[in-house]
């Protein structure tokens, strides 16, 4: 199991930065290739920090381009894919999207069966299995219940065909004569240090007088840490490579949670900065109802407007049905299967998030006294 090589694309993201930094502490690799779309100084400075005998290799390239594919699949044990583009707003066009999460993934596979790649693990999202209504109710759902998302909208669509695209080329025959193995790896809402999402909540209610906006009240949704999110590749990825586990983990694909209370997404946002002094915007919002048709309607005036006017609305049907559903999963198959136990509790992981709002709103409260100089 010792001396492999992994390649991990979207390694600037939220996610792959924590799939590189464990696999660099936790695992025996020789090498990890961390490929970027967008490679900063900030990077440089986390990866100059990983003092290990693994050797780190920076590679600076496009998911859809193929001849750097092949070239950063040259040599390598294992594959984990997390590159996408997330877009539940409709901020990227759904070309974009596609040719990102869904070519994009196709030819990662391509190059894979090129070079010689054994395993290939991808990272997915709960959004290919739904919420297809607000009206829906799938509490601690499991893997065989064969959930599915019917939403047309570009991201869920584009996660699902990839995924669909992953599993289907488990068995594929490799150059050199070998066998590709693939699994899945579904996430829900990832958290913590440095998520975008938390970090815009965040600033939003501070310019709003430290008020945060409702806009999820009605859902109950299980998030994952980020840590555990990472975790749970790592164990893929050993699974995959053992002889005596790889067999049960072959073109499956697993939910992967962990012990974060079943909540809002507006209750987590409330509960991970309170400390902070953030509360709830108290202000009236629209019914639940009301606020899917108001959608529709925006969804239909950007359509009548696509030849003239490229009208992108506020939100969509997807981000309200997403925000407002009760969707939960568990891990019971994961933990079965690979292993995985959260490595992070709740308690850490609040604590961890909290302290890295707490710097935002310390920053915040600098730049205010700066401007008031």
């Amino acid at each position: 199991m010792s001396g492999w090589s992994c390649l991990v694309t979207g390694a600037g993201g939220f996610l792959g930065q924590r799939i590189v930094q464990m696999l660099v502490k936790k695992e025996a690799v020789k090498e990890v290739r961390a490929l970027f779309r967008t490679f900063s100084l900030k990077h440089e400075e986390e990866l100059s920090k990983l003092q290990t005998k693994a050797k780190v290799t920076v590679l600076k390239g496009d998911i859809l381009d193929t001849q750097c594919l092949r070239r950063a699949c040259q040599g390598i044990s294992v594959v984990i894919h997390t590159a996408a583009t997330i877009d539940i707003f409709g901020a990227a066009s759904r070309q974009t999207i596609l040719d990102v999460n869904l070519k994009g993934t196709q030819n990662l596979l391509d190059a894979c069966v090129e070079a010689s790649v054994p395993t290939f693990i991808y990272s997915s999202s709960v959004a290919v299995a739904g919420p297809n209504s607000y009206k829906e109710i799938v509490l601690n759902g499991r893997e065989e219940e064969h959930h599915e998302s019917t939403w047309p909208d570009p991201y869920p669509y584009s996660k699902k065909m990839a995924e669909k695209a992953v599993l289907a080329a488990n068995g594929s025959l490799l150059k050199n004569g070998g066998t590709l193995h693939t699994c899945a790896i579904r996430l829900p809402f990832i958290y913590g240090e440095e998520c975008q999402v938390i970090l815009t909540v965040v600033n939003t209610a501070l310019k709003n007088n430290s008020k945060i906006k409702k806009y999820a009240s009605f859902s109950i949704a299980n998030p994952v840490y980020v840590g555990n999110a990472a975790w749970a590749h790592i164990l893929a990825a050993r699974g995959l490579r053992d002889p005596k586990k790889s067999a049960s983990i072959q073109g499956q694909f697993y939910y992967i949670t962990d012990d974060t209370p079943h909540q809002s997404y507006d209750d987590l946002n409330y509960t991970l900065s309170k400390e902070w002094g953030l509360c709830f915007d108290s202000s009236w919002s629209l019914p639940l109802p009301l606020q899917y048709w108001l959608a529709l309607l925006l969804e239909t005036v950007s359509f009548l407007l696509r030849p003239v006017y490229n009208y992108r609305p506020p939100f969509n049907r997807f981000l309200v049905t997403m925000q407002n559903s009760v969707f939960t999963f568990s891990y019971k198959k994961a933990q079965r299967d690979l292993g995985y136990e959260p490595l992070v509790s709740w308690e850490e992981a609040k604590q961890k998030t909290s302290q890295w709002i707490g710097t935002l709103v310390k920053q915040h409260g600098e730049t205010l006294n700066k401007k008031s100089q």
